[in-house]
Order: C-alpha cells, then sequence, then structure tokens
C-alpha cells in the first residue's frame, strides 16, 4: 500500500544495500548491469498504451512522445541555481516547451498532432505521480535540479512465503531489537521541550522532554527523534509541539509541497492482458498539456490515473493490477466507496481495451445505479465482454490521520534551503545546556533525495550520528 519501489538499486543506496545484506532481493538487482544503468528514476518496464478510443497504441509514436518529454524534463532541471529562471513552476517551463516544440503544422494531421499532445499529458500525470503532487505547476523549477537520480534498474521486493513487499526489509531490521522496545500504535498528542520534567517520585534527574499519548501514557527524555510526515506537521505543528516550533522552521513546514499519490490494485480471475506486459498506460485522446484539465472531479477523477503495473509473479499475487493516481482526484477517490471504485474502473478498461478484444455479441443493456465519474459523455461503452475484477484494494494515504497524504516535493516559493531549515535539531542556540531535544528525520528532510524511502533512512540515520557524536566522550589530552 506504501512504497512500491527501490528507485536507483546501486551501491549509493542504503536501502539497497540493507535488502542485499539481508537476502531480500533477486537475482536481478544483484547483476552490475542492472545497477549501472541509467534509468533516471522511471521504471522502465514493458508496456502496452492503450487511448480512450480503445485502441492500443503504435509504440513508436508513443516512444517519440515520451523521448521528447524526458529531454524536456532534463532540460527542467538545469536551472539550478539560476537567478531569474524562465518560468516559476515546472508546468509551466513544460507546457511553454510543448507549445514551441509541438506546433500545429500546415500539413500535418490533426489527429497526429492532437494524439502526440494526448501522450504528452499523459506524461505529465506520470510525472505528477512521481512528484508526490497535484500537477506540475506546484513544483519549483530553479531547485527541481537538486533531487538526485540514483543509477540502477528500480525493483521490487520479490517477497517470500513470510515476508511480502517492502515490509520485508523493517521487519528484518526489528528483528535485531530487543523484545518490548517497539511500541506500535502508541499515538502522541504533545511533545513538550525546553523544560524540566521529572519521573514521579525521582527529583534527582529532570528531563529536557516530555511526549504525552492520546491514552495518556508519558515518556520523559533527552532527545526526540521526530519522524512524523510532512502533511501531519503542517497540520498540526501549533499544537503537536510546546512550546511552538521557531518560526523559521514553522514557515519552511508551510513552504514545502507535501501531496498524495494513492495505489488501485484491482485482482482478476483470469488476466486480459499478455504475459510479457508488465504495464498498461493510460491516454485521453482528448486532452492536451496546452489545455487547463477539468475541475469536475465527480466526471473526470478517474482519467488522472496514469495506467497499471502488472504485479510479478503472479504465482505469488494472482492476477493483479496496480494502478497509480495522484492530486486532487486521488483524494477524491479516496471518499468514494469500493464499490464505486471498482465499477469505474471497470468502465476504464472496458473503454480502454474496447477495439482490442473482438466482442461477437452485441453489448448487454446496463442497469445501473450511481457510478461516480462515468457519465457516457466522458467514457464510451467500450468492451462489455471485459470480466469485472472480482475485488479492489486501494489506499487512502490523504485521509489517513498521520499521514494526510504521501510524499513531499519542493513547491513554489519555496526551496532545499527549507529542507534544511525542517532538519535542523532544536534548540537553535549552539550554546544550549541541553542540546538537541528535538531531531527532525523523513523524506522531507533531505535535500537530494525527499520523497523516497532511501532518502527516509539516510535522514534517521543523520539523526543517530547527531546523538552519537554528542555522546562521545572527549578524547583524554595526551600524556606529556
Amino acid at each position: 500500500m506504501g512504497a512500491h519501489w527501490i528507485h536507483g538499486p546501486s551501491p549509493g543506496n542504503p536501502i539497497f544495500c540493507l535488502a542485499t545484506s539481508y537476502g531480500l532481493l533477486g537475482p536481478e538487482a544483484a547483476r552490475e548491469e542492472n545497477q549501472q544503468a541509467e534509468a533516471g528514476g522511471h521504471p522502465p518496464l514493458a508496456s502496452v498504451t492503450y487511448s480512450s478510443s480503445g485502441r492500443a497504441l503504435s509504440p513508436q509514436v508513443v516512444s517519440e512522445a515520451h523521448d521528447l518529454f524526458n529531454t524536456l524534463l532534463a532540460s527542467a532541471r538545469a536551472f539550478q541555481g539560476a537567478e531569474e529562471p524562465p518560468a516559476p513552476s515546472v508546468g509551466q517551463y513544460l507546457r511553454a516547451e510543448i507549445a514551441r516544440r509541438v506546433p500545429a503544422q500546415a500539413g500535418c494531421e490533426e489527429d497526429a498532432w492532437q494524439l502526440r499532445l494526448a501522450i504528452l499529458a499523459a506524461c505529465l500525470k506520470l510525472e505528477c505521480c512521481i512528484s508526490g503532487t497535484h500537477s506540475m505547476d506546484l513544483v519549483a523549477l530553479e531547485p527541481f535540479g537538486e533531487y538526485v537520480s540514483l543509477p540502477g534498474l528500480d525493483c521490487t521486493f520479490p517477497g517470500t512465503s513470510s515476508h511480502s513487499g517492502y515490509s520485508s526489509l523493517p521487519d528484518r531490521m526489528v528483528s535485531a531489537l530487543p523484545e518490548g522496545i517497539l511500541l506500535l500504535s502508541k499515538a502522541v498528542r504533545t511533545i513538550q521541550w525546553r523544560g524540566s520534567f521529572c519521573e514521579e517520585g525521582d527529583e534527582t534527574r529532570d528531563f529536557p522532554v516530555r511526549v504525552e499519548c492520546e491514552d495518556g501514557d508519558t515518556f520523559l527524555a533527552d532527545h526526540v527523534i521526530v519522524t512524523v510526515p510532512l502533511g501531519f506537521l503542517k497540520e498540526h505543528h501549533q499544537n503537536f509541539f510546546q512550546p511552538p516550533l521557531p518560526k523559521r522552521k514553522a514557515e519552511a513546514i508551510c513552504r514545502l509541497g507535501f501531496g498524495t499519490n494513492n495505489k488501485i490494485f484491482l485482482e482478476f480471475e483470469k488476466p486480459f492482458w499478455e504475459p510479457q506486459q508488465q504495464l498498461l498506460e493510460v491516454v485521453w485522446e482528448d486532452e492536451s498539456p496546452l489545455e487547463e484539465p477539468s475541475a469536475d472531479l465527480e466526471a473526470n477523477w478517474f482519467k488522472k490515473l496514469i495506467g497499471f503495473v502488472v504485479l510479478q509473479p503472479p504465482e505469488q499475487h494472482g492476477h493483479v493490477l496496480c494502478g497509480f493516481i495522484a492530486g486532487k482526484e486521488s483524494e477524491y477517490m479516496e471518499t468514494l466507496s469500493d464499490a464505486e471504485v471498482l465499477s469505474t474502473m471497470t468502465r476504464v478498461l472496458r473503454t480502454l481495451t474496447g477495439t482490442a478484444l473482438v466482442t461477437p455479441n452485441p453489448p448487454p443493456r446496463e442497469t445501473h445505479t450511481r457510478i461516480s465519474g462515468s457519465h457516457p459523455k466522458s467514457m464510451p461503452a467500450g468492451n462489455p465482454c471485459l470480466p469485472a475484477p472480482r475485488s479492489v484494494l486501494r489506499s487512502q494515504w490523504h485521509s489517513a490521520p498521520y499521514t494526510r497524504g504521501s510524499y513531499s516535493y519542493v513547491a513554489v516559493g519555496s526551496s532545499g534551503d527549507d529542507i534544511d531549515v525542517l532538519a535542523q535539531p532544536l534548540p537553535e542556540e549552539p550554546e544550549d545546556p541541553r542540546p538537541l531535544q528535538l531531531l527532525f528525520a523523513g523524506e522531507a528532510t533531505h535535500r537530494t533525495f525527499y520523497s523516497t524511502t532511501h532518502g527516509a533512512l539516510l535522514s534517521g540515520w543523520r539523526e543517530a550520528e547527531r546523538l552519537n557524536q554528542l555522546f562521545e566522550a572527549p578524547s583524554p589530552a595526551p600524556r606529556l
């Protein structure tokens, strides 16, 4: 439901190194050439691209549009440090470049031009998923190039009979801890710092930090490492910390971006896709990056879906597709029932495969109650013979009270400096007699690897090392 890939599985990625040392990855990930491949943060998967007219698009046409988009995206990373970037946001820059590079040429077939724009619109949606944002218009252009993509072909955890997916890694890490040291489902109400707190009946030792839980339990500490998501901090930092955070840190929390990227899993009795297909991409032919997308979420939320990844191997997962959807449409999806999501996804897939499968029988008349987003105008009937998925499972990261979204991005109006400010421990005064009371970790505190699990892990190690340095006794003076 959460993290999917190891992005950039190579020796510079601590997640990859840990997973390898625990023997959690398959033989493909260990291959030298896989570790050296430059994937640019995009998992390269064998794919087929379906369009809203119910046909599989020409791989060459799709590839050419993708190549153009990736070229423009690479050029968007070149403005780091520029005093006057050509646009405030990545989205505005990309749209201006697309308008310049894909003009309506005289003699050029209108359909071919429109299709190219539609594929580029789909590329923008994919980038929204990768960046965890509603729109690339919200992502700042100047700091965009600070994010670092590690080499390596993105891979997943193949899983075993006892472990599945990413959770196999923390399971192994936690197994080394003493029994009873890790408390789960222990919600924290407030963190009081800059105090002088004593254990009941013991006045000999006081602590600067007091953590109060929602069940009334309290913990006293010299140091607390706070790793809650930026989405939670945006909503609760004023009351979560007592006294409140310094103005500089509160403003950094406010300026940085935090968006939603959700998954929709669909389980099928039998696959309708070919065995070699790993990704089913989606292109809505009436869309263009040069036009404003519809604001009618109820009618069009499903159009933000970038497509479906085929979960591998089927022997372990069954026949399961995993759809990805970001932004306000993704948040709207969270408000629907499972039945509504399943019904809309069925209609989407029938639309996309409409002419891909031969349907000898006339389509049966459908009777339906409210199917969100399935208005006849926005979605043709398509291929009625495609069986509906037998079950649906989806993440709801925006509704989850302790996340309120998925991961961070550097928004227009913010910069990498805000990430560094968020990462700074408190109190700020270096001469404070009780240093490092509050330390901050999590993906949103890593300047070059934000939004990733390796960024989150490295940020935790960074704060642990701060404490190691503090606790290291000074070396005794050499004897003369």
